[in-house]
């Protein structure tokens, strides 16, 4: 399987944060057999993300996406994958509750602006972030799989560690 990382992000190109993500990723997919060709950076750019999305494609049996997956209109991963598939997002009555329970729990207002992580298209299924509000998504189609996982280091470890390493697992040739 060859895979592709792509790290999303403007503050990742300015060099005001360092993108740890994509080591943490790299360094996981020997064990399991997984082949790493590309890591990419784009930043908060709509066609820019869209381009390199889909050159990944082209070239890429795995997708591998950090950051992008919060409530700001800068964050356009979802809308981003969606234009690549030519999928329709919607909102997910479930994902908004599961937005809801979070800010609940916490004691704090929900801002309207969150609804936008609840967005999904037809060939994602949504990915649990008991950390944080951005649910990721698993996206396979066309023999193509697509992961979407939040920017924070801390989310994205938890959400690969419980996730999408489980998902990838069986469709895997792991050498260890």
């Amino acid at each position: 399987m060859k895979a592709e990382i792509i790290s999303i992000g403007t503050e990742l190109l300015l060099g005001e944060i360092t993108d740890t993500n994509a080591s943490f990723l790299a360094s996981q997919l020997p064990s399991l057999g997984i082949d790493l060709y590309f890591i990419s950076t784009a930043g908060d750019n709509r066609q820019r993300l869209v381009n390199t999305l889909k050159q990944a494609w082209q070239r890429s049996d795995l997708i591998l996406t950090t950051g992008g997956l919060g409530p700001t209109q800068d964050d356009i991963t979802r809308e981003s994958i969606a234009e690549l598939l030519q999928e329709e997002l919607t909102i997910d009555p479930l994902l908004v509750q599961r937005l809801q329970e979070f800010f609940c729990h916490r004691r704090l207002a929900m801002p309207q602006s969150n609804i936008k992580q609840a967005s999904i298209i037809p060939s994602a299924h949504p990915l649990n972030n008991p950390r944080g509000t951005a649910p990721g998504w698993w996206v396979e189609k066309d023999g193509h799989i697509i992961t979407a996982m939040p920017g924070p280091p801390y989310e994205m470890q938890f959400m690969w560690d419980n996730e999408v390493r489980p998902r990838l697992l069986p469709k895997c040739n792991r050498v260890s």
